[in-house]
């Protein structure tokens, strides 16, 4: 027996551990502290953008910490199993004697304590016990399932009581949270989310990591077979779209247009649109047109004036608006990020200093007017934008590549089910009780005494008005 003790010991303390209040606030507050540095320091960057941040040393020990991929870390991923044990552990600790109130066959009451509950009304009946004890049946049981009449040495006590199962609303809710947290963990653990960029008209089989930059094969290839793009007139990107084909041993299996927030879904793994970018062309011959035809639009009057141009000639502009010079043209512009197409570059003077640099893609008229009022250097009193070249403008073939975000989550549904689980279990925990009513019913002469009150585990001035109704409705009852 003592070699018993001593070995069930050790596992006495783990158990308490686990058991202790303490050790669930405590694990809260440090999963809330890592969560907000996690937010603060951006997760999964490049070596070179965290050593100019933070330097060498801190570099160092971050990453020997994993702060750069906290959410993945061994530490992280301890403190979530540490919490679902913790909360498990509580839940049966506390469970057995909720268990004992629920699968009750014949549920026990003690009068007295209905006699001291403050939900109490209490009412002289002109009718004989008999007749109330019938009343008060026919009453309680549109609301109440189980019910019960005991006779006493004076009279009657009626007991009834609805929806004790409503007890385990709390437990409902541990169990939602421990689906969360292990749905994380399996996430974490088995899932993945990284990114692959696939030229118009190829296939891809395997993607890169986000978090390590590894490589994952996966069971399939995804095939680019076209994308676009359109863009707002001032030359931002509106939408791009990118047709892609699911093969599989060689054979087609599934082709979806995606864009932003509209992914593809093939065996739990989700294909995003992400990003897109511009392949190097096949260089072709490319004609500058000799004359370009301008559009002058005064913000003051509104007047618009169409003036033809040439490369290096000097414009005058009306309304004293300044002057104006084409100085170059480029086949392709690239703004920040944004490939513009054919571009007009010019100087535009208005009396200052020094003339400003002015853009004008062909593509987009109102380019200009988009510039002028975010460049203070710029000014807006007139905008510009290019009618119409004198030749055909030839650029290089465009070819673009998309950019898609590949993730799998394969604790997704374990989260979907533990959301279900928790709407459910607060629907329960804190708009249901279980309801106890007790009817006594004593003889006065040849009338009765009758005694209602009642109990709830939750609400309790809800069941104030419950007792007070059910009075209000037997003293109502005609003989």
């Amino acid at each position: 027996m003592g070699n018993k003790e001593i070995s069930r010991d050790p596992l006495n303390k783990i158990w308490k551990f686990f058991a202790s209040v303490r050790l669930t606030v405590a694990l809260l507050l440090t999963l809330a502290i890592t969560s907000i540095i996690g937010t603060v320091i951006p997760q999964n960057e490049s070596p070179s953008a965290y050593v100019n941040a933070f330097g060498d040393v801190l570099y160092q020990l971050f990453n020997t910490m994993d702060i750069f991929n906290m959410y993945h870390s061994w530490w992280f991923r301890l403190l979530l199993l540490m919490l679902t044990l913790n909360i498990i552990v509580c839940s049966v600790e506390r469970l057995s004697a909720t268990w004992k109130i629920i699968f009750v066959k014949t549920p026990k009451f003690t009068l007295s304590k209905f006699q001291k509950f403050r939900s109490r009304v209490e009412l002289n009946e002109s009718r004989p016990p008999e007749r109330v004890r019938q009343a008060a049946e026919k009453i309680i049981a549109k609301d109440y399932r189980y019910r019960r009449v005991e006779e006493t040495d004076n009279g009657f006590i009626l007991f009834a009581e609805k929806w004790r199962w409503t007890r385990l609303g709390v437990y409902i809710v541990h169990s939602s949270v421990v689906l969360l947290l292990i749905g994380g963990l399996i996430g974490s653990i088995f899932g993945f989310e990284g990114f692959v960029n696939i030229p118009e008209g190829e296939s891809a089989g395997s993607i890169r990591l986000r978090n390590n930059g590894g490589f994952v094969k996966l069971d399939f290839e995804i095939r680019c077979d076209d994308f676009n793009v359109s863009f707002y007139d001032s030359g931002m990107p509106k939408e791009f779209r990118s047709s892609l084909t699911i093969i599989e041993q060689g054979r087609p299996i599934l082709q979806k247009d995606i864009v932003v927030n509209d992914p593809l879904r093939y065996k739990g793994i989700n294909i995003f649109q992400a990003s897109y970018g511009e392949l190097p062309a096949e260089a072709q011959p490319v004609t500058e047109p000799d004359e370009f035809t301008l559009a002058f639009t005064s913000k003051e009057t509104g007047m618009v004036y169409n003036k033809k141009a040439r490369i290096g000639q000097e414009i005058n502009l009306p309304e004293d608006l300044g002057k104006f010079v084409a100085t170059g043209f480029k086949n392709t512009y690239n703004f920040r990020g944004t490939e513009l197409g054919a571009t007009l570059i010019g100087q535009l003077d208005q009396g200052n200093d020094t003339a400003v640099e002015v853009t004008l893609p062909l593509r987009f008229p109102s380019f200009d007017k988009m510039s002028a009022m975010i460049d203070p250097r710029r000014g807006d009193a007139v905008f510009i934008s290019v009618v119409e070249a004198d030749s055909q403008v030839k650029s290089a073939a465009k070819r673009y590549y998309t950019g898609l975000q590949v993730t799998q989550d394969p604790g997704v549904w374990v989260v979907y089910t533990g959301f279900i689980l928790m709407l459910a279990g607060c629907m329960v925990t804190f708009f249901m009780s279980h309801q106890r009513i007790c009817i006594e019913i004593n003889p006065a002469g040849k009338k009765s005494r009758v005694m209602v009150a009642g109990t709830a585990n939750k609400h309790k001035l809800g069941m104030q008005r419950k007792v007070e109704a059910i009075a209000e409705k037997l003293s109502q009852v005609e003989g």
